[in-house]
């Protein structure tokens, strides 16, 4: 039975005992039942707004419990060093053009002056350098070797 059914039975058995309302004592045991009434349904409406505060940290923990899996994953992401997209998975996340296999070359165009970069995979499809500013065809190409051995 919940506290609100006992204090009804209380209240039932009371009534049925057929007690002379007229005497102090009656009256004194209708106050207490009445008071017992009264906190009888004030706990069963702080255990309703109990329970629905418990459904609610249900749900916010469902949510917490989402932003953190969701966090893990972006955590992952940013401090995997083996995600690293420049150097496959470098200790220290610095560039270093130096440590490309292929080597990069810089050219000045002889038309619009545009200094731009490339590769000797530039070559690769057969068709011409062309500068990415004017369009201009650069036909011959000069490569000045720097000195330094790459073994």
């Amino acid at each position: 039975m919940t506290i609100t059914e006992k204090a009804a039975y209380i209240k039932g058995l009371v009534e049925g005992m057929e007690l002379d309302q007229s005497k102090k004592e009656t009256k004194i045991i209708n106050a207490l039942i009445d008071i017992i009434d009264d906190l009888a349904l004030s706990v069963a409406d702080a255990e309703d707004e109990i329970a629905a505060m418990q459904d609610e940290l249900d749900d916010m923990q469902e949510h917490l419990d989402a932003v953190d899996a969701d966090l893990a994953d972006v955590e992952e992401i940013v401090y995997d060093e083996d995600a690293c997209d420049y150097c496959d998975g470098c200790d220290d996340w610095d560039y270093d053009e130096d440590d490309e296999e292929s080597d990069i070359y810089e050219v000045e165009c002889p038309e619009c002056g545009e200094v731009f970069t490339f590769d000797e995979t530039a070559f690769d499809d057969d068709e011409p350098l062309t500068c990415p500013k004017c369009g201009f065809v650069i036909d011959e190409i000069e490569i000045e070797d720097d000195g330094e051995d790459d073994e």
